[in-house]
């Protein structure tokens, strides 16, 4: 298992350095969450193939993130495309100056490398090493994986409509899956990683794989996720009014 996260770390080291260079030769630092979902699938895969075994577990993981880190490396290429850099990055790019670089490289692609790392906790130790059959806690964690991506991939979609709409222009989507959660993409993301840990549960130490879901949980809740953009919609009398009857993040009925 020692083995496995070696090379995982390897692996992502590399990987982000080439979107890091990327970045840099584009100029636009949004180039780190299009390579976000496809490190996970990379990672995943290479280190399937120096330390996997092949076995059913293991292959149904690795399909999950596969699933789940195409699309969602889509949907950001789509959605980025030719929208110029991210408000995030832009106001970054202003306030550090000289420093751009270096803190572009260990800020953004090294620390999402290592979040990445961490994350892969599940998948590491399912594809790391040498499995038990499969049991009901697969199952239970392929449901919530599936709700998970459905509220994700649906919520995504349901916002990108809503603003290709020109009515919608400045307005806040309340409608569908954001009727019931304010961040429904954000919720469904963190479900998915907790289904994949349930899965992970029955490698040996696979209580560890717990880390994965609790990072990805704390980083969309307040960090990188949920805080940034209630920041920019904070003070609007419209989003004031969605707040005070939408669930910031589990779904449930509007008050």
């Amino acid at each position: 298992m020692e083995k496995a996260i070696l090379f995982a770390a390897g692996v992502i080291f590399v990987y982000m350095t080439l979107a890091f260079v990327v970045a840099l030769l584009k100029r636009n630092n949004g180039i780190a969450d299009i390579a976000w979902g496809l490190g996970f699938i990379v990672t995943g895969w290479t280190v399937f193939l120096l330390r996997g075994q092949g076995q059913t577990r293991q292959w149904l993981v690795l399909a999950l993130v596969t699933v789940w880190g195409s699309r969602l490396a889509w949907h950001i290429f789509r959605r980025n495309r030719g929208r110029g850099e991210d408000f995030r990055y832009a106001a970054w790019r202003r306030q550090w100056g000289r420093w751009f670089v270096a803190r572009s490289f260990l800020q953004v692609f090294m620390l999402q490398g290592l979040f990445m790392l961490l994350i892969l906790a599940p998948v590491l130790l399912v594809v790391g090493q040498r499995q038990p059959p499969l049991s009901a806690l697969d199952v239970l964690g392929v449901l919530m994986w599936l709700k998970g991506f459905l509220f994700e991939s649906i919520g995504d979609r349901q916002l990108a409509e809503f603003r290709r709409r020109a009515e919608n222009k400045g307005k806040i989507i309340t409608t569908g899956l954001w009727r019931y959660s304010r961040h429904p993409n954000y919720f469904g993301e963190a479900l998915g990683w907790w289904g994949i840990a349930v899965i992970a549960i029955s490698a040996p130490r696979g209580c560890l794989g717990l880390v994965g879901p609790l990072v990805i949980t704390f980083l969309l809740l307040f960090v990188s996720g949920v805080p940034l953009l209630e920041k920019k919609y904070a003070g609007r009398p419209d989003f004031e009014e969605y707040k005070k009857r939408t669930s910031k993040f589990l779904p449930c009925f509007p008050k």
